[in-house]
């Protein structure tokens, strides 16, 4: 199968399905060259890495590499590393025997064994603990695995992808991330630009997003003016495909332009606010991260004030896992839960 033969004829992504290519790919020079190597990876039965910023379509890829690949009749695993805390991870991803720890009433089987003949996907492979990457390491270097509370070992027969949003040789530095295991994910890679590097692909992503959600909300919200898109062409796009998605989804939700510009200006002086040691030499990819872990903050808050701080809600409506916001909500350094002195606790999560 080549890479042309993915959604041939499809206009626009049902949900389930991807985007057609165009939309994935834009027109950009980064992300033809990458649409390229991507096709040669794809048949290759080896691990693949792919980097880049929060926000810039890892796990769209990761689909698409599994969807390209002789392993596409198998099923397609995805695991949230960082939505699921450690002590459940290993359980996740291995399984485990009925009666392997208190509260194990059945054999659960776990996601590497659910992905047999089809894709492992690691999401986030960065936040996992440092004894659950030593057992990751067993797994690639030996290509076996067992059940928690299980005697025999079972063999690895999926293709293992892995995603993070941060620098693994920093985190290597650190002391965060082994070595040895970073080299076994990292056979083969894939470096995802930032939106911002290709802005001549905002036109054809906002476009497709408009045509999504008015389909799926029922509405006919119109295209953008030309004095928009350029605004958005100027546009920093800290959150990258993921604040553009959402951006054009309030923009159809409403109807009219505003939300955007409001928006877009609220953001830029946010990021202009962060403080940025002109004097020295600095790390872009540093700051750039800050700037979307201060924009994350500031959604996640305000979605929170505007649900009473029902995560249930929030979750759903910003799309993602309740796991997902739990894991956000510490990362971002906001409270877990808002106390009201003298007034019910309305960050419960009841419906």
């Amino acid at each position: 199968m080549t890479i042309l033969d993915v959604n041939s004829g499809s206009s626009m992504r049902r949900f389930g399905a991807l985007p057609p290519l165009p939309v994935i790919f834009g027109f950009s020079a980064d992300m033809q060259a990458m649409r390229q190597r991507l096709e040669k990876i794809a048949s290759a039965n080896v691990p693949l890495m792919i980097q880049g910023e929060s926000g810039t379509g890892k796990n769209l890829l990761a689909e698409l590499v599994h969807k390209l690949s002789p392993w596409a009749a198998g099923s397609f695993v995805r695991v949230n590393c960082a939505a699921i805390p450690g002590t459940l991870l290993e359980s996740e991803l291995f399984g485990y025997e009925k009666g392997a720890f208190t509260g194990a009433v059945d054999t659960k089987p776990g996601r590497v064994e659910m992905a047999r003949s089809g894709t492992l996907f690691m999401d986030e492979i960065s936040e996992v603990e440092p004894n659950i990457q030593s057992k990751l390491l067993h797994l690639l270097q030996d290509g076996q695995y067992s059940r928690i509370g299980a005697q025999e070992d079972r063999k690895l027969e999926a293709r293992v992808i892995c995603s993070t949003n941060r620098v693994l040789e920093d985190e290597i530095k650190a002391g965060k991330f082994r070595q040895d295991l970073f080299y076994r994910i990292n056979v083969m890679s894939i470096q995802v630009p930032p939106l911002r590097q290709r802005a001549a692909d905002i036109g054809v992503l906002t476009n497709y997003f408009l045509e999504v959600y008015n389909e799926k909300y029922g509405r006919q919200a119109k295209s953008l003016s030309a004095q928009t898109l350029e605004r958005m062409d100027r546009y920093h796009w800290p959150g990258n495909i993921r604040e553009l998605e959402n951006l054009i989804r309030r923009y159809v939700i409403v109807g009219t332009e505003d939300v955007i510009c409001t928006e877009l200006n609220e953001n830029r002086r946010m990021v202009n606010s962060i403080d940025i040691p002109l004097g020295s030499s600095i790390r872009l990819k540093e700051v750039t991260r800050k700037a979307v872990r201060e924009l994350e903050r500031k959604i996640i808050l305000r979605m929170l004030d505007s649900n009473q701080w029902n995560r249930k809600h929030v979750a759903h409506a910003l799309n993602i896992s309740y796991r997902a916001l739990l894991y956000k909500i510490r990362e971002v350094g906001l409270p877990s839960r808002r106390a009201r002195t003298g007034r019910p606790d309305l960050s419960a999560d009841s419906d």
